[in-house]
C-alpha cells in the first residue's frame, strides 16, 4: 500500500497528521507494508519572504482575534495530549515554504529524507518543478488546504483526523486491495457422503 501525504511544514494540523499516521502504522498489523510518500503544497507561497506572524496572519485575512483561541489553542492541547510538546501553532512566523519544499525533495531524492543539508541544490534551484508538480496534483485531486492524504490512488482524507479513525480507513484500504483467500465450494455426491470437513467411506451392506 501506498499513503501519499501532502503537508506544509508551517501547517500545525500537518505536524498532528503525521504523528498520528506514525502511530496508525505502528497498530497496523501490515504497518512494514506501507510506502508513505511526503509531497510539497504551500499555504502561503504570496507571503512575504521575511515572513509574518501567525496574529499578524490572522489580521490580514480579516479572521477575528478569537481565531487564536477557537482555532488555533486546541491545535497546541490536543498536540500535548499527544506527547508533543511544545507545540506551537501561535508563536510563529509563517511565510513561503518554497525553499524548504525544495531542500526537503533533494533529501528525498537522495533516500535521505531526514538529513538536512542541501545548499547546492536550493542555488541551482533544481527542485522548483518538482515541488510546483506536486501542488498542481494535489490541487488536481481536491485538495484546496492540508493535511492531505491520498490511499492507492483510491480514498483521499482531507484534513486532520484522529488515529483510531486513520487507522480504519487504512485497514478498510488495504482489505479491499488484499482480499482474504475464499474456501472452496464443497460439492456433495450423488449419495451425500462428502460433508464440508471430511469424506466417509460408501457403506457396503
Amino acid at each position: 500500500m501506498k499513503i501519499e501525504f501532502w503537508s506544509d511544514i508551517v501547517c500545525p494540523y500537518c505536524g498532528l497528521m503525521d504523528h498520528r499516521l506514525r502511530l496508525a502504522l505502528d497498530r497496523f498489523a501490515y504497518g512494514d507494508q506501507v510506502q508513505v510518500t511526503h509531497r510539497s503544497f504551500q499555504l502561503h507561497p504570496d507571503l512575504p519572504r521575511a515572513g509574518v506572524s501567525q496574529r499578524k496572519l490572522i489580521e490580514m485575512v480579516g479572521a477575528p482575534r478569537s481565531t487564536v483561541d477557537r482555532i488555533l489553542r486546541p491545535i497546541e492541547r490536543a498536540a500535548e495530549a499527544e506527547g508533543l510538546s511544545p507545540y506551537r501553532a501561535i508563536d510563529r512566523t509563517l511565510g513561503p515554504t518554497d525553499l524548504a519544499h525544495e531542500l526537503l525533495a533533494y533529501a528525498a531524492d537522495q533516500g535521505r529524507g531526514n538529513e538536512i543539508w542541501a545548499a547546492e541544490a536550493l542555488r541551482s534551484r533544481r527542485y522548483r518543478a518538482h515541488v510546483a508538480a506536486d501542488q498542481t496534483e494535489a490541487q488536481r485531486l481536491g485538495a484546496n488546504g492540508t493535511p492531505f492524504l491520498v490511499l492507492d490512488d483510491r480514498v483521499a482524507i482531507p484534513g486532520a483526523v484522529g488515529t483510531d479513525d486513520l487507522l480504519a480507513v487504512i485497514t478498510k484500504v488495504w482489505a479491499e486491495s488484499h482480499p482474504m483467500p475464499q474456501p472452496l465450494p464443497v460439492v456433495a455426491t450423488a449419495d451425500d457422503l462428502c460433508t464440508p470437513d471430511s469424506c466417509a467411506a460408501p457403506s457396503t451392506t
